[in-house]
């Protein structure tokens, strides 16, 4: 797998913020997509949806929202947000209230399976194609990084874990948990893992420190 960390705002913005704001407005686009098939959405769109059943907010406006609290719960865990993770936060909001203004309601079985397929590819495409822009961790990709950290357990387990919880939150606020939530949890991984060579953003330190020689350096010994 190709190196993913944060590469500093500085470092080619004009080769890098383009594809950052693409990937961003692509997953709100593919989350549009998705919520209209109502066949079953990914853990944190439930939780949206089941939010946005109870009050008078649109989706984009619930995402942004839940964004920004997940945003407050990294300062007990002593995580930095970067530029990308405020993006995420704004993008994610604005491109997925423009996907479901775009996208009509009333759709046949056969168009809504067609979104759900194309939503969760589109998902897994922008992911590759955010991150691989290298900005910064999104939200709640923060909080499980930074929640492993401060528990010493794997990210599998953390991350499991707050999706069963947010999943079960948001299904019983009403939001939608089908096929097409099993479904996106068995593709999307394997499928950005596949993309993201293609889009990760090479930096020159990259390649210094692949030529850096790992063992002692001259005059030292090891020990």
């Amino acid at each position: 797998m190709p190196r993913l960390s944060y590469v500093r705002f500085g470092e080619r913005p004009v080769r890098r913020l383009p594809q950052l704001f693409v990937g961003l407005a692509l997953y709100g686009f593919s989350l549009a997509l998705m919520v209209r098939a109502s066949l079953g959405l990914n853990p944190w769109s439930v939780l949206n949806e089941g939010l946005v059943k109870h009050t008078s907010l649109s989706f984009g406006t619930i995402t942004a929202l839940v964004g920004a609290l997940v945003l407050v719960l990294w300062v007990p865990l002593k995580q930095r947000p970067k530029f990308g993770t405020f993006a995420n936060i704004v993008v994610l909001g604005f491109s997925s209230d423009l996907g479901l203004w775009l996208i009509p309601e009333e759709l046949g079985l056969p168009t809504r399976f067609a979104l759900l397929f194309g939503g969760i590819l589109l998902n897994a495409l922008s992911i590759a194609v955010y991150v691989g822009a290298r900005f910064g961790p999104g939200p709640r990709d923060g909080l499980m990084t930074g929640a492993s950290a401060l528990t010493g357990r794997s990210i599998r387990l953390i991350r499991t874990s707050i999706e069963i919880t947010v999943l079960a939150v948001g299904w019983l606020l009403g939001g939608t948990v089908g096929a097409g939530t099993v479904l996106y949890a068995l593709a999307v991984g394997p499928v950005t893992q596949f993309l993201m060579p293609r889009f990760a953003y090479a930096s020159p330190a990259d390649h210094r420190d692949a030529a850096t020689p790992s063992g002692p350096r001259a005059g030292t010994t090891a020990g």
